[in-house]
């Protein structure tokens, strides 16, 4: 199977071609770059790089992965409007996945996992995951209201897992295959997918300042 993956939930514009062979993942190509303000101009660029270095077609895929945050809203909605315009273009499934989870599945630890990345306003975006599952989040909140029990490890963000006293795992933002292996059960089955959610967990900045200046 056939899977084209995308993340914008983070800085990072990530897109990639994954063959699921079974229950592993495999990159055939993959293309980030690390820009908060690139989203837009860069995701499908890197979507037909992948492509075109796995050598298929758009025609070839089987279905679409895309990362549903937590994120912030300008960035997080360019990622998943792109996923759906590429699976309703194609007819092929779009299968939507916790961000968090991509990263947490990438970590594949025995110990229980916090995992953070970056929601502006210097906050958080986090979830606790245990015996490999989600047990508690998303959530947004400050670093200082996050405690790090019980979690025993830690992951996600570079500019944010140094702010808790825990052991860092190497892996900042999902990638491609982590985000295939969280929806690996789903496309399996050919089930159908359920509608993209975004993540956003909070208003966007622009209704914010404008509910202020009221």
């Amino acid at each position: 199977m056939l899977v084209l993956a995308v993340d914008t939930a983070t800085p990072a514009v990530t897109a990639g071609v994954v063959r699921l062979e079974g229950d592993t993942p495999r990159t055939l190509a993959t293309r980030i770059t690390v820009n908060a303000r690139a989203h837009a101009e860069v995701l499908t660029p890197h979507i037909l790089e992948c492509l075109a270095e796995a050598d298929i077609t758009p025609a070839d895929l089987d279905a679409v992965v895309v990362g549903c945050g937590p994120g912030p809203f300008t960035g997080l909605r360019v990622g998943m409007a792109t996923a759906a315009a590429f699976g309703d273009a194609l007819g092929i499934p779009v299968h939507g996945v916790c961000s968090l989870d991509a990263i947490a599945i990438e970590a594949a630890l025995g110990r229980d996992l916090l995992v953070v990345t970056d929601a502006r306003r210097r906050e958080v975006y986090w979830a606790r995951y245990s015996g490999g599952a989600r047990v508690q989040g998303p959530e947004v909140n400050k670093p200082a209201d996050l405690e790090p029990t019980p979690s025993q490890a830690i992951a996600g963000s570079a500019g944010h897992v140094d702010l808790f006293d825990l052991p860092v795992e190497p892996v900042e933002t999902p990638s491609p295959a982590g985000l295939v292996a969280v929806a690996a059960a789903a496309l399996r089955s050919g089930a159908e997918p359920a509608p993209l959610v975004p993540l956003y967990l909070r208003r966007p900045d622009a209704v914010a300042i404008a509910d202020r200046k009221k």
